[in-house]
């Protein structure tokens, strides 16, 4: 429980009050005035004064209001190479520039506990004895871009569970032990790119599912072990172009059912275990080109569905090299 400090400043007159009390039998502001219910001033009917007047105080000196978060804001670009320049940061709650963690050696970021926001890029990258962002729990927001590249032995990113938004790119990128992005349950927008990429390990989008928009580019690429795209259902908005690409064990995108509109392009391709695309029915409108090829195993037939319900023809169509089963006229040119 927090501590009120005007209640602290007004019991350290305790003992004033009981030695006007004692010596010249007065009190503050009136009778009994200025001392709250509960605290032991006995006074018998008869005018004697207990000589047991509790005089207690009260040895506990925890405020509870984390006295290590009284640094404020850093002023500038920081980067963290050693585990002391982890230290450095102890007790900041903001960076007004950016912050890079490339730390080979760094097995913990727990002194940033503080750190609530980053006022330009925030990048952690080639980390190779870091398992997980626990440090970073209290981070809400990243003005610029997050990067989280080549951290070969992060096997979560659980601690940026309070994070919101990122106003420019997010970038996960080779990150071959991680499994899922659950640490980003809270991340409603990004406002530049998102890329997923070369994650070996992740099954899968689970941990975005609070996300409803992506400024520009939407890019999920090269992830082997990525099922399913379930984590993205609440994304509705993608501003530039969305491309799902070489993903080996792809089955749908059953996940983009809340997309309407891509005012780029559209992209997918090289994902050799896809075989539908009624994940992209809502979809009416993609502005400028639609790529859907060497998809092994999708009847090119998808793809045509695909474009028949458009409500406008892109300027590029660009289907081939599916699984080619009954789709006529010829593949890139449907109905």
């Amino acid at each position: 429980m927090a501590v009120n400090t005007r209640i602290v400043k007004y019991f350290g007159l305790w003992p004033l009050l009981v030695m006007c009390t004692t010596v010249c039998g007065c009190w503050m502001g009136g009778s009994q005035g200025g001392v709250p219910d509960g605290g032991d001033s006995d006074s018998d009917s008869d005018g004697d004064t207990d000589s047991d007047a509790d005089t207690d105080t009260d040895t506990d000196t925890d405020t509870d209001t984390d006295p290590d978060c009284v640094q404020g804001e850093y002023s500038g670009d920081f980067t963290i190479d050693t585990q002391s320049d982890v230290a450095t940061l102890a007790g900041y709650t903001s960076i007004s520039g950016g912050l890079r963690i490339e730390c080979p050696l760094c097995t913990d970021l727990n002194e940033l506990i503080c750190l609530a926001s980053v006022g330009d890029w925030l990048q952690i990258y080639g980390n190779a004895a870091l398992t997980n962002l626990d440090g970073l729990n209290s981070l809400t927001s990243v003005d610029g871009e997050l990067e989280i590249p080549e951290n070969d032995a992060l096997s979560n990113i659980d601690g940026l569970s309070a994070l919101t938004s990122v106003g420019g790119n997010l970038w996960i990128e080779g990150n071959h032990a991680i499994t899922n992005l659950d640490g980003l349950n809270a991340l409603i927008s990004v406002g530049a790119v998102l890329y997923v990429g070369g994650n070996g390990s992740l099954t899968n989008l689970n941990g975005l599912s609070s996300l409803t928009s992506v400024g520009t580019y939407f890019w999920i690429h090269e992830n082997d072990a990525l099922l399913d795209l379930d984590g993205l259902s609440g994304v509705t908005t993608v501003g530039g172009g969305l491309a799902i690409w070489d993903n080996a064990i792809l089955t749908n995108l059953d996940g983009l059912s809340g997309i309407t509109s891509v005012s780029e392009y559209l992209d997918i391709s090289y994902n050799t275990a896809l075989t539908r695309l009624d994940g992209l029915s809502a979809i009416n409108s993609v502005g400028d080109e639609l790529w859907i090829y060497f998809n092994d195993i999708l009847p090119d037939c998808e793809a045509c569905e695909v474009l028949g319900q458009l409500t406008s023809t892109p300027t590029v169509i660009d289907v081939h090299d599916n699984l080619d089963d009954s789709c006529t006229p010829v593949p890139g040119n449907c109905p």
